[in-house]
């Protein structure tokens, strides 16, 4: 369904652009109908960049980004209309998305001036309320109030309900949990596992390793841009091989130990048997498994 072939952003920094900053650098996945994959990373590794290409809010440097086959940079007029109708987003602040202005049923009227403007008003209401329904939502709780009268969970909800107005294939979740309190990220977390059973792709953006092995098949671990691991989620995470998965892993908070136990986070980023040597491939990727790679490490010097 989506494929990214060796894609890469570059932005022009400094004073009258002198500078280049390579945001993504030639990273290449699929993604499929009924999978969630995620790009796992800290700030700054182009995790959100990729999810701002594969929505056309940035533009490819090089490289090509092609949905069902057709280069998505090549879209114009009602052909990118088409394409937002089966590929949405959801972002990190809820409350950034809706006017305060307005009460919340504005974002399902611009869907359908846009996209339902033939059907009646029943069956507008019945496409709407199913919608809703989905992630949980009962129409009295929600329509007709303002954002300030919702919780975050509930914004959220709503805009995913929103995207699934359209009947999209394919739903790009950019941090869309972390400004949720704890009780709240299970329920959206689960909202997204009903979707993927229904059939959707969703290209899952988060920093939080936690939630990236609850909901995802695919795991793509990135750094300054590019990919270092990928692979199913239970192997990236559970037998990782790259230093800096395993760095990663070792950052995370125990409940049982103590911030900088020492022998903890020795024990986590020595885990995993290092990559073995060998050719990489043309993304410059080597095999350590069934459908696990890793970037290759420059060998240490001598001590």
């Amino acid at each position: 369904m989506l494929r990214l072939e060796r894609v890469t952003k570059v932005y022009k920094v400094g004073t009258f652009g002198g500078t280049s900053l390579r945001a993504v650098d030639d990273v290449s996945f699929d993604l499929r109908a009924g999978e969630i994959v995620s790009l796992i990373g800290e700030s700054g590794s182009g995790k959100s960049t990729i999810g701002r290409m594969v929505l056309r809010l940035a533009r490819v440097s090089s490289g090509v980004i092609t949905f069902d086959g057709s280069d998505i940079s090549t879209l114009r007029g009602g052909s990118t209309k088409a394409y937002y109708g089966e590929v949405q987003g959801v972002f990190q602040d809820p409350f950034s998305s809706y006017n305060p202005v307005f009460k919340v049923d504005r974002v399902f009227t611009m869907i359908r001036d846009g996209y339902f403007r033939g059907i009646g008003t029943g069956e507008w209401h019945d496409k709407l309320h199913g919608a809703l329904g989905v992630v949980g939502l009962t129409p009295g709780e929600v329509l007709g109030r303002y954002p300030h009268q919702l919780s975050g969970g509930q914004l959220q909800r709503l805009l995913i309900a929103r995207a699934l107005l359209l009947d999209i294939r394919l739903l790009v979740a950019d941090e869309v949990i972390s400004m949720l309190d704890a009780s709240t990220r299970i329920d959206v977390l689960n909202v997204l596992a009903d979707l993927k059973q229904r059939g959707l792709g969703i290209l899952f953006i988060t920093h939080d390793l936690s939630l990236g092995n609850y909901i995802s098949d695919r795991t793509l671990i990135l750094r300054h841009g590019r990919v270092v691991e990928v692979g199913p989620t239970q192997k990236v995470l559970g037998d990782p091989r790259h230093s800096y998965t395993r760095a990663l892993l070792a950052s995370v908070p125990q409940l049982h130990r103590k911030w900088g136990d020492e022998e903890l986070v020795a024990s986590v980023a020595g885990n995993g048997t290092p990559a073995l040597p060998g050719d990489p491939g043309a993304d410059g990727l080597l095999a350590v498994g069934d459908g696990h790679f890793v970037a290759p490490e420059p060998e240490a010097g001598p001590s």
